[in-house]
């Protein structure tokens, strides 16, 4: 570890990226907790000076997947939101997902508690809103509310334990590390598609290259609010589109479809997100976040080649809202969720196909 820190701390000038060995090695001594802290917050420092090259960022990704629990649950969709959370905007995602449930899309949703250096409202904290606590998101009742209801939620740091290691000197450090990008790419339930959200369009080129070597049949790289996967109902968002060994850019424009929306100002926090979130899907939210959830439906549908065009996505989106079947979707994964006694893991998910 030592030789690999000389060549990556030598500044921004000096400082060279991994070749694939040196990268793998690194990985495993830090996922592998075989690094002091302190050689930890070197390499994790250097590295943010640096800037990850695609090579260390694959060794990561795939150094965290040899160690996490990966089961091929569910063809369907993974949803690679921020682990450090949301602080000032809606968090669509969650709502979306019990859409597309509804649409016969499984979903995977996967986080931890509140991470640097957003420090914002995550995954958890939703879940906890509802009654649901870390401790009973074992694996075990996760995947049997997936093969009901179509929905997986993972705690990543009991999914992966090395992340739950590596918390702490995350959070002494107070600073975005490589592990802010690769958490998100473990890929719990191997889906074949995913939506993957970024704060700067600068990095687009270099996710779009990582995602192609990761081998998914197709994803989408959003620069959402937040840094999110979730495009913006106010403003045109700019995407990447990764499929067929090809990688190009696409703005989508909420105004396209009808749907662009003001924003109202929300002091958001875990209760009003969930709030807002059930509103939507009960038809009963401001159309802003209705709208919101509708286009993200819509696009990540189209994504999953589940419609023909974004536009068909929309329409078959509000009808799902519009009659209910979103809200019961929801209703039916909350109670499977409550409920912690103990059943068989069903072996099929039986959705409604569009």
């Amino acid at each position: 570890m030592i030789n690999i820190l000389k060549e990556v701390a030598r500044g921004k000038r000096g400082a060279r990226d991994l070749n694939d060995e040196e990268a793998l090695t690194a990985a495993e001594a830090i996922i592998g907790n075989n690094a002091s802290p302190a050689q930890m917050g070197a390499f994790f420092t250097a590295e943010r000076i640096k800037t990850e090259s695609v090579e260390e960022l694959e060794a990561f990704v795939s150094v965290c997947r040899k160690y996490a629990n990966r089961t091929p649950i569910q063809s369907g969709i993974d949803f690679a939101g921020p682990y450090d959370g949301r602080k000032s905007s809606f968090i669509a995602t969650f709502a979306t997902a019990f859409l597309l449930g509804a649409a016969g899309l499984p979903v995977t949703m996967h986080g931890t508690h509140s991470l640097p250096p957003k420090w914002g409202v995550t995954l958890l904290d939703l879940l906890h809103e509802i009654g649901i606590q870390e401790e009973q998101l074992t694996s075990e009742h996760a995947i049997r509310i997936a093969r009901l209801t179509g929905i997986l939620c993972v705690s990543s740091e009991q999914w992966c334990p090395p992340l739950r290691e590596l918390r702490k000197i995350r959070e002494e450090l107070g600073m975005r590390t490589i592990l802010n990008t690769v958490e998100k790419l473990i890929d719990y339930s191997h889906s074949p598609y995913l939506v993957y959200g970024v704060f700067h369009n600068t990095v687009f080129e270099r996710m779009a290259k990582l995602i192609h070597k990761l081998d998914y049949k197709q994803a989408i790289i959003v620069q959402g609010a937040e840094g999110s996967e979730d495009l913006f109902i106010d403003r045109p968002t700019r995407t990447y589109i990764v499929e067929n060994n090809q990688f190009r850019m696409q703005v989508i424009d909420p105004e396209t479809y009808g749907l662009d929306t003001l924003v109202p100002e929300v002091t958001w926090s875990a209760t009003e997100q969930l709030r807002v979130t059930e509103e939507v899907l009960r038809g009963e939210s401001h159309m802003a976040f209705y709208n919101q959830v509708l286009l993200n439906g819509a696009v990540r549908l189209h994504l999953a080649q589940r419609v023909n065009s974004i536009e068909e996505g929309v329409y078959t989106c509000k009808s799902l809202l519009d009659n209910g079947s979103a809200w019961a979707t929801y209703l039916k994964w909350r109670e499977a969720m409550l409920d912690h006694k103990e059943h068989p893991i069903p072996q099929d998910i039986n959705p409604v196909r569009l």
